[in-house]
């Protein structure tokens, strides 16, 4: 089996018994590519699809083409074991996913058994590095970044007195909601308090039920942990039942398709991201190339993808064809590498994290995603409001 896999990683096609030879590298990503989330899938197949053709365009790597194989998890950790399966007996060399940490987490331990390098773009549970795979790393940051500044922001910025918390019972959304509840708790606000935290179903529609019983609480405001097809819905159906308090959320719900599914009532709701990449000079020449190839519409997560294949690929580079093989050599690779992409310059810890990781506040408003504020800190706790004009629609 072994045998088989490296014979795969790097396969050696044999025309008419010449010496002369075919040679392909074949790398995976995985991801929502059909159902509710499938927007997330296809930003992110598009952005390592971008990545891999820059450099076939260059001749690939010592003149060897990269091969793309696509596996859709569904969002489902079942599902994302079955395909991380199938990717490892493809021969794969690297692996540019999963999206959902409720998919990375349990395919991480496929590629890491494979000895294959798994670069995410989008999971930020920390259970995903903290397991001390070496062959896993992210380019994303993680939750209990986010939800700090996400809980910092709702204490110090807006004066929450009292907290509701939401989240959709998945690693990503309820490790989100529990990271924000404990950077709460840590502030220890006198006057502030967390009012209920619950759950919800992933995939339901209706959850005026919860949300009126929410509303009976009183918060000042509500977090969601969770993807933008639920977090559309709240916002939407919380203006229906009378429930004013604004939401916060995370990463998952920043997506034009939220927006869309809240309509006019998705104003006034705040979420923890990345700085807007158009204010990023390295992020200029991927956003022109993206534009052009697939229009203007928001892919928050296609830049993560395509620096994530840009690692793998410089890594693989570096070892060249044999090395390549060699798992932990490409893993040692990536994490001794100092790379300059799109997102600036990125370098991994000892977990694969990224050393540097800077969530900000956006704002929903005019139907656009707006800067709107970002900790900085002068003193402990001591947060400054910035005043940024940008907004990415």
């Amino acid at each position: 089996m072994i045998l088989r896999v490296f014979l795969l990683g790097f396969l050696l096609i044999f025309s008419n018994g010449c010496h002369k030879k075919t040679q392909e590298i074949v790398i995976g990503t995985a991801g929502p590519m059909t159902g509710d989330q499938s927007k997330q899938g296809g930003d992110i197949v598009n952005g390592v699809r971008l990545a891999v053709d820059e450099w076939n365009t260059k001749g690939g790597i010592s003149g060897v083409k990269i091969r793309l194989e696509v596996g859709d998890d569904q969002h489902d950790p079942k599902q994302a074991v079955s395909v991380a399966n199938k990717m490892v007996n493809m021969g794969i060399v690297g692996m540019v996913g999963h999206f959902n940490s409720s998919a990375s987490i349990p395919a991480s331990s496929v590629y890491h058994t494979a000895g294959i390098p798994m670069i995410t773009p989008g999971s930020t549970n920390p259970k995903l590095t903290d397991q001390g795979f070496k062959t896993v790393f992210r380019v994303c940051g993680r939750d209990d970044q986010q939800g700090n500044v996400a809980a910092q922001f709702a204490v110090q910025s807006l004066q929450s007195k009292r907290i509701a918390i939401l989240h959709d019972k998945t690693t990503y959304g309820q490790g989100l909601a529990e990271e924000f509840q404990k950077a709460i708790l840590s502030f220890k606000p006198a006057d502030t308090e967390i009012v209920s935290f619950d759950g919800i179903t992933q995939g339901d529609k209706d959850f005026r039920s919860i949300l009126t019983s929410l509303k009976e609480k009183k918060p000042d405001l509500f977090f969601f942990g969770g993807i933008f097809p639920e977090g559309g819905l709240l916002v939407r159906q919380a203006k229906e039942i009378g429930l004013t308090a604004p939401m916060i959320s995370g990463d998952g719900v920043f997506d034009p398709k939220f927006i869309e599914i809240a309509g006019g009532v998705s104003e006034g709701t705040y979420l923890t991201f990345a700085p807007d990449p158009e204010n990023i000079a390295s992020a200029k020449g991927f956003l022109q190339k993206y534009k052009t190839k697939h229009g203007n519409a928001l892919a928050p997560y296609a830049i993560y993808a395509y620096d994530a294949t840009n690692i793998l690929l410089t890594a693989l580079s570096q070892v060249g064809a044999h090395g390549m093989r060699d798992g932990k050599k490409v893993a040692e690779a990536i994490r001794n590498l100092k790379y300059d992409g799109a997102l600036g310059h990125i370098e991994f810890d000892a977990k694969g994290d990224i050393k540097v990781s800077p969530y900000i506040i956006w704002l929903t408003e005019g139907g656009k995603f707006k800067e709107f504020w970002k900790p900085q800190t002068v003193g402990v706790d001591t947060l400054l409001l910035t005043d940024s004009m940008s907004s990415i629609t």
